[in-house]
């Protein structure tokens, strides 16, 4: 598990590496304005850009003449004193002013997502929103965009503290008609009153876990089988929806032996294409391989594209996520749902429509679904297997019972949003992050 230094300042690149017109450097921690004091000579006023000169410590030399912008905290994003500095983008400035940082005494280079960690840490953000902030640095789709803004304004944060607050509630009402046991009448209609809220909460989670687990899968991508015989034209037409060369293409039979995987954008939509081993006997281990990897990734396709050439194998698999296409429709016609050349570009655009219609009717039906990650549905499952462990508790009349199956209810739950036994969850997550973020 990695160890953070809360006390130091740290520093990182915010944006690439590399030639550019302008680099970010970002500083945070208690010491930043003694660092921008050390550097600037002055501190600027705050949330403010400043044209300044930064100047080496150990010399006084001149780095940089850059756009210096000062965030005091707690209103800036970690929660601490932060500061950016516009640097020009060549690597030997960036390089020089990373170095005169890196040798002042309080400061260090930034972990991957430590920036995001101290915000998660001063209570800046809430874990499920450190996951949506996550999501929108990969989004690579329009979906996946919106998907993640939804989680970074915390939808499911609100919800899930929402659920939290009236379990806790409910766990006080537990707790004092334990106190007034010797009351009766007090009693029961504290544990009844308590008892309906769980009720109520776990009908609601119950219903959430039951809708579709489209925002989950949206990360991934609609996945794509192209299957069939050897040259079939899978690689063909898998190179012609990519517009590059993703797959070898040779009229040897067993040229793909492996997986070969392509990620498309389809109007917002992400789709993984995952072009496949021929399937036929063979007596090569190599190839043997390709074939085991391929009947795997149909297993596991949202939709299995069957590629038959004009007299070609008829498609081994029937249900409605398979679709029979036919290709080289240049050279024949196939008994096929649809038919298209990869060459010509006969049917291209027909065939694109209709996956864009498949993964759009998949993903559409996601929209305000609040579980975004097998980790919150996870926790849910829990608090629901919680709940019903205190409504049965009560009809066995174990009040106390009921009381703790409560309060390890809230405990999953504060573990969507971080507030309780996450360390773990943060050590995987923030090392996907980018150095400066």
């Amino acid at each position: 598990m990695t160890t953070f230094d809360d006390k130091a300042v740290i520093f990182a690149p915010a944006t690439g590496m590399g030639r550019a017109a302008v680099t970010i450097v970002r500083v945070s921690g208690s010491g930043t304005r003694g660092v921008l004091e050390t550097l600037c000579g002055r501190v600027p006023q705050p949330r403010r850009a400043s044209l300044m000169i930064l100047r080496d410590p150990a010399n006084g030399n001149i780095l940089d003449r850059t756009l210096v912008l000062w965030f005091p905290g707690p209103s800036s994003f970690t929660g601490e004193d932060m500061a950016e500095l516009q640097c020009h983008g060549g690597r030997s400035v960036v390089t020089a002013v990373l170095g005169a940082l890196d040798r002042l005494p309080q400061c260090r280079p930034a972990e991957a997502g430590e920036f995001t960690r101290r915000a998660l840490l001063n209570g800046r953000m809430t874990l499920d929103q450190v996951e949506g902030l996550a999501d929108l640095i990969d989004a690579e789709t329009e979906a996946q965009r919106r998907q993640a803004l939804r989680s970074l304004e915390g939808e499911t944060g609100h919800a899930v503290q929402r659920w939290r607050e009236e379990i806790i509630t409910a766990m006080a009402l537990m707790e004092a008609a334990i106190d007034f046991s010797d009351e009766s009448d007090v009693s029961d209609k504290v544990i009844a009153d308590g008892l309906r809220m769980a009720e109520s909460i776990r009908d609601q989670i119950e219903s959430e876990l039951r809708k579709p687990q489209r925002p989950e899968r949206l990360r991934d991508g609609y996945r794509i089988v192209l299957a069939g015989p050897p040259n079939a034209g899978k690689s063909t037409l898998l190179n012609r929806l990519a517009r590059r060369d993703a797959a070898i293409v040779s009229p040897m039979a067993g040229t793909t032996r492996d997986v070969i995987e392509v990620h498309l954008d389809l109007g917002g939509y992400p789709v993984l294409l995952i072009d496949t081993a021929g399937l036929r006997e063979s007596e090569d281990a190599v190839e043997r391989e390709g074939i085991k990897r391929t009947q795997a990734r149909i297993a596991d396709a949202d939709l299995v594209i069957w590629l038959q050439a004009p007299g070609g194998e008829a498609c081994p698999f029937e249900g409605p996520n398979v679709l029979v296409l036919g290709t080289k429709a240049d050279l024949g016609e196939a008994e096929a749902t649809m038919s298209v050349s990869a060459t010509t570009g006969a049917g291209i655009d027909a065939l694109l429509a209709l996956l864009q219609e498949r993964a759009e009717r998949v993903f559409a039906s996601g929209e305000g679904v609040l579980i975004t990650r097998e980790r919150h549905r996870a926790a849910l499952q829990e608090v629901l297997l919680c709940l019903d462990r205190a409504l049965e508790g009560d009809a066995e009349g174990a009040t106390e019972l009921v009381a703790e199956d409560l309060r390890l209810a809230a405990r999953a739950l504060g573990r969507i949003t971080g507030e309780v036994d996450v360390e773990e969850v943060l050590d995987r997550l923030f090392s996907g992050f980018c150095i400066g973020k």
